[in-house]
């Protein structure tokens, strides 16, 4: 071999060798980098991409043994590691052909925080809770993953979103429903919480889910077929899901929460069968059945009559799904022509109280909204009596009736109750009802109800607790008509 051949050959090894290095560096997904909050006292999944066949080393500060992975055909790998109780900061570092390092990595809770736009609203909404808040907002101990509204046709396995911790600046743009939240859990854990925001305004819950779970079930695809496209969000089934939540099923957590339904108030009959798949679909994807706390949707004037009521119905029907809990916030709306309730703090106050009773199991005084368990009728009168109101019910503070409660005989004619209270349980009556047969409590679009859970402090007087949750007791049609 001459010298001008074996030189070519020398370079064109030299030459792919170097393109062979270049390829082989490890990257890892927008989730797993600085800043953020990995699930305490679990198996955690680390992941990432590489050159097939790679070997990945993994070291963290918080452990003296050093894990190892090697990458698969398709140039991915994944590793499992162990997590203590909370604490840090802490540093976790990759080796391959490269050295990736995370500094400020803290170990707590991690939740997913997603719905439409009262879960996405912020400060820059125009929130004045918010605006008071943010000026002594900053706490190294809660960290914000944010992610940007986006759209795919497919399952994607990246974002683009950074881990930041709580301050005034990114606080202005994050979630208030989250924040309150997570302070929540922070001050009463005492531990570093995570928060991913992963919501968009007037998304219907359908986009949310895989959407061959919604397209191979005829109810689920007949109701979303009903939801018009508009230019602002996206309508399409799966389109949110691919995007902004696919990315992080691998991200260990300890649960979501959810606000959204006002986008499915149309669809309000198939809403339970779709929140209930979606659920399913993500606890699948994460491998792990975790809790799913909800807000029911606020009082608000709609255009169609009683289709708020048949949502929440809807919303209420949900909780039979297991771990699942639900927050009733029909005291907390200032104007029911505004579909975005000011109050935020107090919403993100009551997810909190589900979660730590819950998920923590922490003594909390009361969580649970007074819900609907059974009525008797005794000749003109009917009692109802309630579950979650083990110390009674009470009327909000110096009104002197109780509203919002309707009865109704054979005829379908509902008439407003005269209403006892007698501890745990109502008795209803109405002159003009003879022979009652149906009861309705706030079942309307703007209701507001004045009847709470008594609370019983063990550090002062009885209070008012949390608002009777809107219900009804016949399965009759519901007048859903154009509100004239």
């Amino acid at each position: 071999m001459n010298k001008s051949v074996a030189l070519f050959f020398l370079s064109f090894f030299i030459l792919t060798a170097l393109s062979f290095e270049g390829f082989a560096n490890i990257r890892l997904p927008a989730v797993l980098s600085n800043n953020m909050v990995l699930q305490q006292q679990s198996s955690v999944n680390l992941w990432g991409w590489s050159s097939p066949a790679e070997k990945i080393f993994i070291t963290t500060s918080w452990s003296s043994t050093i894990d190892s992975t090697v990458a698969s055909g398709d140039a991915k790998w994944n590793i499992a590691i162990k997590t203590p109780a909370a604490g840090g900061p802490y540093t976790i570092t990759f080796k391959g052909n490269n050295t990736i390092v995370l500094n400020n990595v803290l170990i707590g809770e991690v939740w997913v925080c997603s719905g439409q736009s009262n879960m996405e609203w912020s400060s820059l909404n125009g929130l004045p809770q918010m605006d008071a808040e943010l000026p002594n907002s900053a706490n190294t101990n809660i960290r914000f993953f944010h992610i940007p509204k986006t759209t795919a046709l497919t399952p994607q396995d990246d974002c683009a979103a950074t881990w930041t911790a709580c301050n005034p600046e990114t606080l202005k743009s994050f979630s208030a429903v989250a924040y309150y939240f997570g302070k929540q859990l922070q001050q009463k854990l005492n531990v570093p919480i995570g928060l991913i925001n992963t919501s968009w305004g007037g998304t219907p819950a359908e986009v949310w889910t895989p959407e061959e779970l919604v397209e191979n079930d005829p109810e689920l695809k007949a109701a979303a077929a009903k939801i018009g496209a508009t230019n602002w969000w996206p309508n399409a089934p799966g389109r949110a899901y691919n995007a902004m939540i696919a990315p992080i099923t691998s991200y260990s957590i300890a649960g979501a929460i959810w606000y959204q339904g006002e986008s499915n108030t149309g669809t309000a009959s198939t809403y339970k069968a779709l929140m209930t798949t979606l659920i399913d679909s993500w606890r699948k994807d994460w491998n792990k059945d975790f809790p799913f706390y909800y807000v029911q949707i606020a009082p608000f004037a709609y255009g169609n009559k009683n289709i708020g009521a048949l949502l929440r119905e809807a919303q209420t029907q949900t909780l039979t799904h297991p771990n699942t809990g639900m927050a009733v916030i029909t005291d907390l709306v200032d104007d029911v022509k505004n579909i975005h309730p000011h109050n935020k703090k107090d919403v993100g106050a009551r997810l909190a109280a589900w979660a730590l009773a819950e998920t923590y199991k922490k003594e909390v005084i009361i969580y649970k909204s007074p819900m609907y368990k059974s009525m008797e009728v005794n000749k003109n009168k009917v009692t109802v009596y309630f579950d979650n109101a083990p110390n009674g019910l009470v009327i909000k503070g110096g009104e002197k009736k109780a509203t919002e409660f309707y009865i109704a005989g054979d005829d379908k004619n509902f008439l407003p109750a005269d209403v006892k209270i007698e501890g745990d349980h109502v008795i209803l009556s109405n002159k003009q009802v003879k022979n009652p047969v149906a009861v309705r409590f706030a079942f309307s679009n703007t209701a507001m109800a004045n009847i709470f859970s008594r609370e019983a402090r063990p550090d002062g007087p009885v209070g008012r607790g949390l608002p009777v949750n809107p219900f009804r007791t016949d399965d009759w049609e519901v007048d859903t008509g154009k509100v004239e």
